[in-house]
């Protein structure tokens, strides 16, 4: 470490000491979900982010409605209890990761060249960190937020959220009374951009809305037999047509308002025309204007209905009676109805569909004292910084939380490092974030928590 950096760090808030250092602790808690109840669960991630919120006066509240499956909410007293309270949430839980793929261990937590490094470093332990940090040090410092904060360190989000978010609204609703506006994942991180005349600037992408996830169980039935024998009633071959016309098949462009929105202000930002009438003659062409900015509108222009989980049989010389397939369907904000009739039609007569999970699109307006606080937090750790609105091509617990009438954003505030593909981390091998980004995110969330 350089005597410059150490003096940096000497002056910096004690969140911005710590935040490194509780990212790597929670990286090295493994807290993989692999959807089927196999992993280590959250306890014991759960268990320490309760420790370090106790230390500093709150009571946080632990909640596991399975086995090891653990959520922590804690309420931080506003200056103004009257007012609507404020959510901030992120989840404790991750996917899996094989070890012998990645540089350093998924669950070391190592801090090497400027970054932590691990599962989780970027989805999103970065932001528990971030959030920890900042609410440890408020509270030593006895500085209380205009209006009560909620915090919530939820399991599950990786699979359906049933047993983290879900559970919670469901369930716990009295733990999130008051609650308006919620900001978690999806939205907050910079991505380097350039004028039109050249001069660099970083869009901050807030999520406002998010595609909805349709995870769909598709079921094909036929007659058994003897798999030497003609037969034409073959279940496996009904669904295997049936999954490979939903795969194959190309959706329309359809411009939701929200992607309207973030496609006219990134324009906007960047200085430069962008005809939205030709997106659907030349995606590519049209698009190429905005630069590496295209690669966050192109997901959130159709809906994607992916096949992904294929299960018959059980011996080569039997045809069997059924076959069941997966397919993990995101559905635009309004077209719903028309989604789910294409997958009807593209699946045929003899297939039926059930949800494995179905959390529907949500939209929250790109206005108000909620944005308004995160453009000023932003612009003012950043003046290179043009925040614009986000429509998410996942899914993250804000579904859930909208629910009970929240407002969801999705905003986990990240400065990145030049030439980080941030996109790629997410589920990747080698996911890793650097530290400078994580100093960064607690100056803006601490900002916008004394303007929100």
């Amino acid at each position: 470490m350089t005597s410059q950096h150490s003096a940096a760090l000497a002056s910096a808030s004690s969140a911005e000491q710590e935040v490194a250092r509780l990212c790597s602790e929670l990286i090295g808690i493994d807290t993989s979900n692999a959807g089927d109840d196999s992993g280590p669960g959250e306890r014991v991630a759960a268990e320490y982010v309760a420790e370090k919120l106790a230390e500093v006066g709150l009571e946080p509240v632990m909640v596991e409605p399975a086995p090891r499956r653990t959520s922590v909410v804690a309420r931080l007293e506003g200056a103004d209890p009257g007012r609507d309270a404020l959510l901030i949430h992120c989840h404790l839980d991750v996917v899996p990761a094989v070890p012998a793929d990645w540089t350093v261990h998924p669950f070391s937590g190592e801090v090497r060249d400027g970054f932590v490094w691990g599962r989780g470093a970027v989805d999103m332990k970065n932001m528990c960190a971030m959030t920890l940090a900042v609410v440890r040090q408020r509270l030593r410092e006895r500085r209380k937020p205009p209006r009560d904060v909620v915090v919530a360190f939820v399991a599950d989000e990786e699979h359906t959220g049933a047993l983290g978010a879900g559970h919670l609204v469901d369930r716990r609703p009295e733990l999130l009374d008051g609650c308006a506006e919620a900001i978690g994942e999806g939205g907050g991180f910079s991505v380097p951009a350039a004028r039109a005349d050249g001069a660099p600037i970083r869009l901050y992408p807030v999520g406002t809305a998010q595609r909805g996830t349709a995870w769909l169980k598709l079921t094909a039935r036929g007659t058994a037999g003897h798999g030497s024998r003609r037969h034409r009633d073959n279940a496996v071959t009904q669904l295997a047509t049936a999954l490979a016309r939903i795969g194959a098949h190309e959706w329309p462009i359809q411009l939701t308002q929200p992607v309207r929105d973030f496609l006219r202000e990134s324009a906007s930002a960047l200085g430069v025309e962008l005809d939205l009438a030709s997106l659907a003659d030349d995606v590519d062409a049209a698009l190429r204007a905005l630069g590496p900015v295209a690669a966050l509108a192109e997901p959130v222009l159709r809906h994607s209905a992916n096949p992904t989980i294929l299960d018959a049989g059980y011996k080569i010389n039997v045809i069997p009676g059924a076959a069941t397939g997966y397919v993990d369907g995101r559905v635009l904000p309004g077209y719903q109805r028309e989604f789910f009739a294409e997958i009807d039609r593209l699946s045929g007569a003899g297939v039926t569909r059930e949800f494995v999970s179905d959390q529907p699109p949500v939209n929250a307006p790109y206005s108000g004292p909620v944005v308004a606080a995160i453009r000023a937090a932003l612009a003012a750790e950043d003046p290179a910084a043009r925040p614009v609105p986000f429509c998410s091509a996942g899914g993250n617990d804000g579904k859930a939380f909208a629910r009970l009438g929240m407002a969801a954003y999705g905003f986990a505030p990240l400065r990145l490092a030049p030439g980080l593909n941030y996109s790629a981390m997410f589920h990747g091998v080698d996911e890793r974030i650097d530290i400078d980004a994580l100093r960064f995110g607690v100056r803006v969330l601490d900002r916008f928590l004394t303007a929100s």
